[in-house]
């Protein structure tokens, strides 16, 4: 019998439920082009930075949840050379990026951990920041006020899907820069 390669199924929790996801290349190629665009950006602004993926954040009585992307940007000291980190005491990653190709996240996902930013990829950017015990909606990230991030990241996503992610990153750089 042929050996099949296939993408491993990430489980995700929720109210009981136990959701069953493969993960889909759009979904990695999004993710990792989103993720890029972040750094490439606070590395521009010379924002001190850590970032990971994957991590899963759990608490006690709480479901767990997988971001596709963490940075630590204002508590980056806070989790730099851990090798594991207690969502009970240490502080969460300042930004999460999470895309969605198949409508299973959910902001609300990320209360429990009180995530400050948390940024929703569905065909286009939503970014999400809390305010006192929930999330609201906002034009604009605390990390990048003056950038309109929404069409940086439709021109870029792009430019990585007409031709690749490092041509996509080389311009935005170039036009950074300028």
């Amino acid at each position: 019998m042929p050996n099949k390669l296939s993408s491993i199924p990430r489980l995700k929790y929720r109210d009981g439920e136990v959701l069953l996801m493969s993960p889909l290349p759009k979904h990695g190629r999004d993710a990792h082009i989103i993720a890029n665009i972040i750094t490439t950006l606070l590395d521009h602004i010379e924002l001190e930075y850590d970032a990971f993926t994957p991590v899963t954040m759990e608490l006690p009585e709480e479901s767990g949840i997988e971001p596709d992307y963490c940075f630590y940007i204002e508590n980056w000291q806070a989790v730099s050379g851990k090798e594991r980190i207690d969502w009970r005491v240490d502080p969460p990653p300042d930004l999460v990026l999470e895309i969605d190709v198949t409508s299973y996240s959910d902001v609300n996902d990320y209360l429990p951990y009180r995530v400050p930013e948390v940024w929703l990829f569905r065909k286009q950017l939503a970014i999400y920041q809390l305010r006192d015990a929930e999330y609201s909606l906002q034009s604009h990230s605390r990390y990048f006020p003056e950038i309109d991030l929404q069409a940086l990241i439709l021109q870029y996503r792009q430019i990585a899907y007409q031709r690749n992610t490092s041509a996509a990153i080389r311009q935005l750089r170039q036009a950074l820069s300028q």
